[in-house]
């Protein structure tokens, strides 16, 4: 384990005979194990509920509540096992990263540079897919026992929190991040006081704080300049994620590249390996290519040094979507970096060109991608396509790892006990090393797995209308109307999840293509369906927010009321109670755009039977059994074309297979059918498309090979 050392503080007033709450609270193992879950949910359930934060709950607890938790024995019970299973946890040993590779350790970690990490709702830091694939990548990192450590931002203002008025416009809002109720520490400065490192900018240097967010035994050094020794135009570098302004994002990767290798250097890690998770971070590259200038290296050498330690992971789908800025903004901000490594400034234009002779762009993620000896693809088919796009700089061709979810964190409570009883109480240590294990779940009695799922959609069901009457009323409704609420969302229809971002490539509004024909497939008396969407659109794209528009519209039409549904502020608590409750996860990219995507895992792991167009994960994960494919798995072309013929496809399969199947029940009003896929769709995710998997993917096929 890398100890980082941390100032601390007694803020949160807990008594000695229960100091082992205060570690707990600090590091993120506890939003995956089922027991220290419990435990913070029985110190004050009310404020557990309001704020999902045990330093939030902690620091707002009364006093005298630990006088009534002396005479809980179930508090006490919880304590002693939890502090038990967390204190192992951190001490173990017997890993397997130890057990499979004890005689290649590599002398450093692994150290993983991205601008966001998805750990918990209650850390806002993080947007999407890129934000909580990386927060996955770190909890399997420690379930696996790697030598790992990340670096990333501490933004102040997070990502935006969403509000859908009435007519259906996205309102963001960018709330300040308390930073004494975040579970992040001041990194201890070797002469006293926070830790803090200075990146060079032009006419001056800005400093930023490093902080630790501690996730099981993997560490993350989280970078902020909202400090006062930083001059008031930077300090809210750190403040946004995605910033709109293109040289305040320039500013922001700048901290981000430059700071992580300053913040590793200055807490004594060395790194065998160092893992640019898409472009935001390759301005580390440059720093290093300095550091090993400085140490004796031509440049020529430092390249190959650099390189020789360097993978770069691209999650775009295609070239469009990398990092790319103006190069005079580049000269502007970097123009003193070619005088320290000897080249003039045609050297910083070469390197950051998409393509040779391109001197007006500096494209970050060409950049990462020359300077690294091993790059990857999020999927098998994306690996193709970032082979196809950027064969003109591979040094040898890309490799596919695709993305995984972390397991623990995404079951359910209902699935998890179920397999414990079943499989047990060790299941969620048998992925990698002993996978077929799963096949029991074959063997779990239907009613079992059913009784399980519906309730988890009761679930789904009382979250739903809880944010369908805030919205509601926000808007001016009724009372009358406002208890109407609770008889929407009914849990006995079958209930379709879309939850993503709104970018165009993902075809949020392909489902509307024929509305009659949509309305008779979600209305039907005998076999009701509905609809839930939820996702944010960037707030500078207007196109993903006219979508979210269009489809709001449309959930208050006559034809679709009642029966589709649109919940705003999607964020990682909202994620699991969609992915956890929903009978159906619908994807509908338009081929091959789709790099991977992970909702849907998640979804299958809790048997939601996935419906997708090929593309990304689902051309991998689908087997004929665990849920169906619609649409043509290559582009024409011709958009309007592909989007008809998908359409059409998407209502036949939910209309002739998808329907049928859910509804077909026995007297005893299980859809055994329906429940058989789903066990396969449990099975055939809940492994293979794990973060541990990918992980440990990861860990043999690039992080090994480039340490040695």
């Amino acid at each position: 384990m890398i100890k980082i050392p941390v100032i601390t503080s007694d803020e949160l007033r807990i008594p000695d005979r229960y100091a082992l709450l205060y570690e707990l609270a600090y590091n993120l193992w506890w939003t995956w194990d089922p027991v220290a879950l419990d435990l913070w949910r029985s110190v004050e359930p009310a404020l557990w509920n309001e704020y999902h934060n045990p330093i939030d709950m902690l620091r707002a607890l009364d006093p005298d509540t630990w006088a009534a938790l002396d005479e809980s024995e179930t508090f006490h019970d919880l304590y002693t096992e939890a502090t038990r299973r967390f204190d192992e946890y951190l001490t173990d040993q017997d890993t397997w990263w130890t057990r499979q590779h004890k005689d290649e350790l590599p002398a450093g970690p692994i150290a993983y540079l991205c601008a966001e990490y998805g750990i918990h709702a209650s850390l806002p830091i993080y947007s999407g897919g890129l934000g909580v694939l990386a927060g996955d990548h770190a909890k399997a990192a420690s379930d696996l026992g790697l030598p790992f450590i990340g670096t990333g931002l501490l933004y102040r203002r997070g990502y935006f929190r969403q509000e859908i008025d009435v007519t259906g416009d996205q309102q963001h809002m960018h709330p300040h991040l308390d930073i004494h109720q975040l579970p992040v520490r001041p990194v201890a400065g070797q002469t006293g006081g926070q830790l803090k490192v200075a990146v060079d900018f032009p006419g001056r240097q800005i400093q930023a704080a490093v902080w630790l967010l501690q996730v099981g035994v993997v560490p993350l050094l989280m970078l902020d300049t909202d400090i006062p020794e930083n001059d008031p135009a930077d300090r809210p570098i750190t403040h946004t994620l995605y910033v709109r302004g293109r040289e305040m994002r320039f500013c922001q990767e700048m901290i981000l590249g430059i700071g992580s290798v300053k913040a590793l250097a200055a807490v004594g890690v060395d790194p065998s390996v160092w893992h640019v998770n898409e472009g935001h971070a390759a301005l580390s590259i440059l720093e290093r290519l300095k550091d090993e200038v400085a140490g004796g290296s031509s440049l020529e050498d430092a390249e190959d040094l650099v390189c020789a330690k360097t993978a770069f992971t691209l999650h775009t789908p295609v070239p469009a979507g990398n990092e790319v800025f103006d190069f005079s903004l580049v000269e502007r901000y970097l123009g003193y970096w070619p005088g320290l490594v000897g080249c003039d400034l045609s050297y910083l234009a070469q390197v950051g060109a998409t393509h040779d002779g391109d001197d007006e762009r500096f494209d970050m993620g060409a950049m990462a991608i020359r300077m690294s000896s091993t790059v990857n693809g999020v999927s098998r088919r994306h690996a193709g396509v970032v082979n196809r796009d950027w064969n003109h700089l591979l040094k040898t061709p890309a490799l596919g790892v695709t993305n995984g979810m972390h397991t623990p964190g995404w079951i359910s409570r209902d699935l998890d006990r179920l397999f414990t009883r079943h499989i047990g109480v060790n299941w969620r240590f048998k992925l990698v090393e002993d996978p077929s294990v799963f096949d029991k779940i074959r063997d779990i009695n239907d009613a079992e797995i059913w009784a399980a799922h519906l309730s988890q959609k009761r679930l789904l069901t009382r979250f739903a209308r809880g944010r369908i009457r805030g919205q509601h009323a926000r808007h001016g409704a009724s009372p009358n109307e406002l208890r109407s609420v609770e008889t929407m969302f009914p849990s006995d229809r079958l209930t379709i999840g879309f939850a993503r971002r709104f970018a165009g490539y993902k075809r949020s509004t392909l489902m509307f293509h024929n509305q009659p024909w949509l309305q008779a497939i979600l209305t039907n008396p005998d076999r009701p369906v509905q609809i839930v969407f939820a996702g944010k659109a960037h707030p500078a794209d207007q196109w993903g927010s006219g979508l979210l528009q269009e489809i709001h519209e449309l959930s208050n039409s006559p034809e679709f009321k009642g029966h589709l549904y649109v919940l705003e502020d999607y964020n990682l608590r909202m994620a699991r109670f969609l992915v956890q409750g929903v009978d159906v996860w619908l994807n509908s990219p338009r081929p091959p755009e789709e790099a991977s995507g992970t909702s849907g895992m998640k979804a299958a792991l809790n048997g939601a039977l996935n419906v997708s167009t090929p593309d990304g994960w689902w051309i991998e994960g689908y087997n004929g059994s665990n849920g169906w494919v619609f649409g043509s798995e290559h582009g024409n072309g011709d958009h309007a074309a592909q989007d008809n013929e998908d359409a059409l496809a998407m209502y036949h399969t939910l209309q002739d297979q998808v329907i049928p199947t859910f509804f077909d029940r026995d007297d005893d009003g299980i859809p055994h059918a329906w429940v058989a896929m789903m066990k396969e769709s449990i099975i055939s995710v809940i492994n293979d498309f794990s973060a541990a998997r990918m992980v440990s993917d990861y860990a043999e096929k690039v992080y090994l090979p480039l340490a040695k």
